[in-house]
């Protein structure tokens, strides 16, 4: 089944000859997700694994892959962010959970930093291929707030949970070389040749025999008996309870008046 060329707020995707590909497309705002971006996301990923293709692309345009959640959408909303967060969240997760589970092989291209929820879109793919100009860096606790779209189930499932609590609480910045050696990314490119990489994978990949492939991915994915719902729900009732915090709101104002957030417990 084909999927004709589709734009719609800053994501673009498309199945055709057995492949789906999706390309988040908003460069000049780092790819950050929002609002305005909670029902047409979803509904790519939906629509993609509805075709039912071979094989999964995601990629991004520009520098950064995904910076994660959209921080001036954040501040526009004040003291509304919880309410904002829980409204942007609740149809984001139920596509991202689709195409988390889809039963065909996911791939993505990560061509640039990721952080945030960016990190669960990027880590979700069963094989993640990074430049060299990668590197991870959750954000999370510089505004206040705690993980999304997967983000910490799928990077503790790659590094593991230890590994990936202190990776989440520190903040620190992780180079791709590093993410490498952990195990966060499958293989590093330089910029130029990622393409060419991703799309040999993407060929052999799409020559493999489906059913085969759907069946590893689901005995793979049940190994640990992680619920997937189960757990990201639990991520968006943190979420929310942190959003509600003054702390919050001051590491939300703090990060756009490019200063450090003074954090009262409250």
């Amino acid at each position: 089944m084909t999927v004709p060329l589709t734009r719609d707020s800053g994501i673009e995707w498309q199945v055709d000859d057995g492949i789906g590909r999706l390309i988040l497309d908003r460069e000049t705002h780092a790819n950050t997700i929002g609002l305005a971006h909670s029902k047409a996301w979803p509904r790519a990923f939906e629509s993609v694994v509805a075709a039912k293709p071979r094989v999964i692309v995601i990629s991004a345009r520009g520098r950064i892959f995904c910076a994660g959640g959209d921080i001036e959408g954040f501040v526009a909303v004040g003291d509304a962010l919880g309410p904002y967060i829980a409204e942007t969240l609740e149809p984001l997760h139920a596509g991202f959970i689709t195409l988390a589970t889809a039963p065909c092989p996911i791939v993505s291209l990560v061509s640039g930093p990721i952080g945030g929820a960016g990190i669960g879109l990027a880590l979700m793919a069963d094989f993640v291929l990074a430049s060299t100009t990668m590197k991870l860096r959750a954000g999370y606790p510089a505004i206040g707030l705690s993980p999304d779209l997967g983000a910490s189930f799928f990077l503790a499932r790659r590094v593991g949970a230890v590994k990936a609590q202190r990776w989440l609480m520190t903040n620190d910045v992780f180079s791709a070389e590093e993410c490498l050696a952990a195990g966060a990314v499958d293989a590093l490119y330089a910029p130029d040749a990622l393409e060419s990489a991703g799309g040999a994978l993407v060929s052999r990949l799409r020559q493999a025999a489906p059913a085969s492939l759907a069946a590893i991915k689901q005995l793979c994915a049940n190994v640990t008996q992680q619920n997937l719902s189960a757990h990201i729900e639990r991520e968006k009732r943190l979420l929310q309870a942190c959003a509600e915090t003054r702390d919050a709101r001051e590491g939300v104002r703090a990060f756009r008046e490019k200063r450090s957030a003074v954090f009262n417990g409250e």
